[in-house]
């Protein structure tokens, strides 16, 4: 609470909790339970009790229940991968993406890929929506269609040039089956490499594997478009290496045919005339070089690239970042972009006509309803495994604080915990959201501190041993 400026100027409301949470008893305690959550914005709470015994003996060896927490409820980070609704968590999402996605390029023996990865020919591949009529743009050093030389931030960048004939409709049909259409992808691409290679799909299993990890991104105009690694493996997974023939050029060549062939045929239904949905024809393949080695699209550079993207959603093209109730909702909406409103209300007409595609559940993605991270089973570890592996270690920390035996460490330890908890509600009051969001601030500005100094000793060494 230094900055009392920006205290000067809170709104009465949010300056009386404020003091009140600051003044409560246990704040200190309130202060360290928010940044163990990394300053989550909207922290889950529980009321519970933990009990650690002795199997053998039934002696107590610790209690902790809420009931002496301030509020008497524990709060933990919420998870969610939204930075527009979480930043503290959206970074940890982000993390843990970074370092699956870096694990399926360099190895990593402790996420389930050895090192000799980076020997097998890899992609990174943007797949797009195809158009569904002008937009305004940058095209280069010449001005847009419109005549005007936009710079980089303008808000009609990405609009429609005529909102009387562009195809909303299309639009918001394309992201409702843009899921499918990458599952097609993954269907076509083993058949395609299978045909080339003169074996047939059987023979190509015994042989190569294909694995993919990807994640969904949102263009300006609203459309969304995939950016995937795609890897060949050998034939029990990525501790194999993939045959000779196995080429980047393959990789490259069965995987534009194998997007060209993906399609969907959408029924005419109601008003609407039947479409058939493809990918759009800007189709970026490029090899993944080895880091360090020089090249423009490294290992990490790609790793960096998915993890940005992971965090965001269709906010970043003026739309919510939460579901829609009624039409009349959107009416009340008047800082809506235009563009992004027509969309939203196309999801709404086509809903009846398409029921079963719940497009107006989905208004607020656009229409989009798939995952925005998936990967192959065998490119490396999952997300759940990588939180699992944080939970452990959090685990083992109070472990020792508390003197408890570590059951790696102790096998003939006999201990046996005993817990329940119940739901009690999430968010923070006016005050304490903006204590966690300073607190957030805090942990973002110390990780970029280390991050520079980190930076700054590398370079450093570089000179040494240059």
């Amino acid at each position: 609470m230094s900055d009392t400026a920006t205290m000067a100027g809170l709104d009465p409301v949010t300056l009386s909790d404020l003091l009140r949470v600051a003044g409560a008893p246990g704040f200190d305690r309130w202060q360290e339970q928010i940044r163990r959550t990394g300053g989550c914005s909207d922290p889950i709470r529980l009321t519970g009790a933990t009990k650690t015994i002795d199997r053998t003996t039934g002696t107590l060896l610790h209690h902790y229940t809420t009931d002496n927490e301030p509020g008497g409820t524990l709060r933990l980070a919420c998870g969610n991968r939204r930075a527009s609704r979480c930043p503290s968590c959206a970074w940890t999402y982000a993390g843990d993406t970074y370092h699956l996605i870096r694990a399926g390029l360099t190895g990593d023996p402790n996420k389930g890929t050895p090192h000799t990865v980076r020997d097998h020919p890899r992609v990174f591949a943007t797949l797009t929506a195809p158009s569904f009529g002008p937009v305004h743009n940058r095209p280069g050093t010449r001005p847009c269609r419109c005549g005007t030389q936009h710079p980089d931030d303008a808000t009609e960048l990405g609009t429609a040039l005529d909102s009387a004939s562009y195809d909303y409709a299309g639009a918001v049909l394309w992201n409702n089956h843009a899921g499918h259409l990458w599952r097609y992808v993954t269907i076509y691409l083993p058949r395609e490499l299978a045909a080339r290679a003169g074996i047939t799909q059987r023979e190509l299993k015994e042989q190569l594997r294909v694995s993919y990890g990807k994640v969904a991104e949102y263009q300006k105009r609203g459309a969304i478009h995939f950016h995937a690694v795609i890897r060949f493996d050998g034939p029990t997974g990525p501790d194999s290496p993939p045959p000779a023939w196995a080429t980047l050029d393959l990789l490259t060549d069965a995987l534009r045919s194998a997007a060209a062939r993906a399609e969907i045929t959408v029924p005419a239904a109601g008003d609407y005339p039947a479409r058939v949905l493809r990918w759009g024809a800007q189709l970026d393949v490029r090899p993944i070089g080895a880091f360090g080695g020089g090249e423009d699209l490294t290992e990490q550079a790609v790793a960096s690239y998915v993890a940005k993207y992971a965090t965001k959603a269709a906010e970043t093209t003026g739309t919510l970042d939460r579901r829609i109730g009624e039409l009349a909702e959107l009416d009340k909406l008047t800082d809506l972009p235009d563009h992004t409103r027509r969309l939203i209300r196309a999801c709404w007409d086509l809903d009846t006509a398409y029921p079963d595609r719940k497009l107006w559940a989905w208004a607020h993605m656009l229409g989009f309803r798939g995952h925005f991270s998936t990967k192959s089973r065998r490119y490396s570890t999952t997300l759940g495994a990588l939180r699992q592996v944080r939970a452990d270690y959090r685990a083992a920390q109070q472990r020792a604080v508390l003197g408890l035996p570590d059951p790696d460490d102790h096998p003939e330890a006999t201990t046996l915990t005993l817990a329940h908890w119940t739901y009690a509600g999430h968010g923070h009051t006016p005050g304490e959201s903006w204590l966690a969001a300073n607190i957030q601030r805090d942990l973002a500005d110390a990780r970029q501190t280390a991050r520079e100094a980190r930076t700054d000793l590398e370079d450093q060494e570089g000179v040494w041993e240059a």
